[in-house]
């Protein structure tokens, strides 16, 4: 991979990412742009419908804190249960560079 591949946000690199990691911010992304309010049950339906299997909390929560820690998603209390998850400039950035990343090969198929 080229240097341009792995485009840095803040100390996070689109290949420090699980696909799942990835996965879940596009999750998030979708759900921002439905004007849903992205809090952790709907970010699971989410991937559920998008990968078509179930998802555990053991799975999801861990990996929101996560993305959480890397800044590129802002986390902030809906009620005493309910957490909302946000994605953060850094984490809008770090997708548009993927994003331009797989189109850029995708062109050269």
């Amino acid at each position: 991979m080229s240097q341009q591949d792995t485009k840095s946000v803040g100390d996070v690199v689109a290949t420090d990412l699980t696909a799942f990691q990835k996965e879940t911010l596009l999750a998030i992304a979708q759900l921002e742009d439905s004007d849903e309010e992205p809090y952790g049950l709907g970010v699971k339906r989410q991937l559920q419908e998008r990968l078509d299997k179930e998802i555990n909390h053991g799975r999801l929560y861990p990996n929101l804190d996560d993305l959480v820690e890397a800044g590129l998603l802002e986390k902030a209390q809906l009620d005493r249960r309910t957490n909302t998850y946000t994605l953060t400039t850094d984490g809008k950035r770090l997708l548009k560079d993927y994003r331009d990343y797989v189109d850029q090969v995708v062109d050269r198929l």
